[in-house]
């Protein structure tokens, strides 16, 4: 019997590349999914929603398939923190960020689309914003550009020396796709990402 196949709905090159790590073959199908929070959802609960959105949204095109849905919410003092578009927001945010705790909460969903089964969690990640200057938030966005990223700072790349900890039981949850998470998810749909025989 062959595995089915899986399918990330997602157009993020950061979760693409994320889910490569795994080296296991996929696709990637765009969801259509509008990610504006509903009043009074929490940053939490908006994640979870449209994790599970975005691979319900794939289900027609993704028969016998099992899809992975993912989204990220940052939180600063109770407020969500997009994707700064521009420069100008991409200060903001590090102005607002610095010297404080962020909580980026990433929920990942597994849908089995032959037989209907949903896994869907949260991986919260908590970051503790160095108190950098702003001709540093200068340097750091002409050098990176981070303007596609909630919280305008890219982990993985300068913005790391932006960080003072990080707190996760999931590393790869700050970038966009919890990995360790993903892999329990896989194996209870019988996928074992690194074979036993």
């Amino acid at each position: 019997m062959t595995s089915p196949t899986l399918i990330l709905a997602s157009t993020s090159a950061y979760r693409r590349a994320l889910l490569e790590r795994l080296r296991l073959p996929f696709k990637v199908v765009a969801p259509d999914v509008d990610e504006t929070p509903l009043p009074g959802e929490s940053p939490r609960l908006t994640a979870l929603r449209l994790a599970a959105s975005k691979a319900e949204a794939v289900v027609p095109a993704a028969a016998g398939t099992l899809i992975i849905g993912s989204d990220q919410v940052a939180v600063l003092d109770g407020q969500p923190l997009g994707k700064p578009g521009d420069h100008a927001a991409a200060v903001r945010q590090l102005q607002a960020m610095r010297g404080q705790r962020v909580v980026f909460h990433t929920a990942l969903c597994l849908l089995n689309a032959a037989s209907g089964r949903k896994q869907v969690e949260n991986v919260p990640t908590s970051v503790f914003f160095r108190n950098f200057s702003d001709p540093q938030i200068e340097h750091y966005l002409r050098t990176e550009q981070p303007y596609d990223c909630a919280g305008s700072a890219k982990i993985e790349g300068l913005g790391i020396a932006l960080v003072e900890r990080i707190e996760s039981d999931d590393p790869s949850a700050l970038i966009g796709l919890p990995l360790m998470k993903l892999v329990n998810m896989l194996q209870s749909e019988g996928i074992e990402v690194i074979p036993k025989r």
